[in-house]
């Protein structure tokens, strides 16, 4: 696979990962009632606030995750 390639699929695959975890962390935060655009800072937006992010990370770490799989299975 020519490095352009390999770096589109890894660019592609991390913003996919990130995109998918931080909606579904956002999707978390409103099942639990916190609304992360309240007004203000209060614990429920800093709440909501940080199941996004954490929704994002881990999101993240199985795009990873599923690229280095991908990658050892195809034997690159």
């Amino acid at each position: 696979m020519s490095a352009a390639r390999r770096l589109l699929i890894e660019g592609l695959s991390d913003a996919i990962g990130f995109v998918a975890g931080a909606l579904a962390g956002y999707g978390l935060a409103r099942a639990f009632g916190l609304d992360l655009f309240a007004e203000g800072y209060g614990a429920a937006s800093i709440a909501g606030i940080a199941l996004v992010g954490l929704g994002g990370g881990l999101g993240l770490h199985a795009a990873r995750r599923w690229r280095a799989g991908r990658s050892t299975a195809s034997g690159d």
